[in-house]
């Protein structure tokens, strides 16, 4: 459907306009997956504040090396043995999750990072292994290398702010995570098809409406919240005000208020 519009338009000028939308809408749907691991390594941090660093860190660098694995697409992809590193690397990521145990506040699977720079790296591979899908998508749609860099420059800024979405959603749907490590797994399976034979990769129609499907069931259960905590802010607090009677016990507030509206 692609080659036919770009077929019909008349100059480079329309073709841009035709392909660039392309590109970003593949890139922000198979950038769901992405978006979700690099949150998930963020929640290795302590802080929020910790956690944005990471990711603007980590992006800035995984920025360099996009681009230039795009520019150097033609020579990498000579080389069956980068998209098996990079499929290896997710199914690492995908076995460390479902194999670790959760932290203390049951949300989290996976490492704990003392410091950011110990996660700025992790974060910036990992968004170089899932390129290794997304580049070769779009250097089969186009030869033109100024696209496929403007789309993976807005895939980039995209996924800065899915992955901070990610990052609170994680907390507030039970399957989310889960769901987004079995995309990653889907990812690290194509890539390793591809190196195997490239005619059983499925087509891009075909992993987007696996990815959706996988992604409406993440979002199928809110995490129950817990209503003890709302229960015992509707207790009222009694507390008990000692009022001076001067010595005598038999004296009551009532009987001071009362002398001092008669003058006594």
């Amino acid at each position: 459907m692609l080659d036919q519009l770009l077929e019909w338009s008349p100059n480079l000028g329309l073709d841009t306009l035709l392909l660039l939308p392309v590109l970003i809408a593949l890139e922000a749907v198979l950038s769901a997956d992405n978006a979700i691991a690099l949150a998930a390594i963020a929640q290795g941090l302590e802080s929020e504040e910790q956690q944005r660093r990471a990711l603007n860190f980590g992006l800035v660098i995984a920025f360099v090396l996009r681009m230039t694995l795009i520019l150097t697409a033609s020579w990498v992809l000579k080389f069956w043995q980068f998209e098996v590193a990079g499929a290896a690397y997710l199914l690492w990521l995908v076995y460390q999750h479902f194999s670790s145990s959760k932290d203390d506040d049951d949300q989290h699977h996976g490492p704990k990072f003392v410091s950011v720079w110990q996660a700025i790296p992790i974060i910036a591979f990992t968004d170089l292994a899932f390129s290794l899908d997304s580049v070769t998508t779009a250097i089969a749609l186009s030869d033109e290398v100024a696209i496929i860099l403007l789309g993976g420059a807005i895939g980039i800024i995209a996924l800065r702010f899915m992955a901070g979405l990610f990052i609170r959603w994680l907390d507030e749907y039970v399957y989310l995570e889960d769901a987004g490590f079995v995309t990653v797994a889907f990812v690290g399976l194509r890539l390793l098809v591809r190196v195997i034979n490239e005619g059983w990769v499925p087509p891009d129609w075909a992993m987007v409406a696996v990815i959706a499907a996988i992604f409406a069931w993440g979002f199928s259960k809110r995490v129950e919240t817990d209503g003890t905590l709302t229960e015992e802010l509707k207790v009222p607090v009694i507390t008990t005000l000692e009022t001076g009677t001067h010595g005598n016990p038999e004296k009551t507030p009532e009987d001071e208020e009362t002398k001092v509206l008669s003058g006594e």
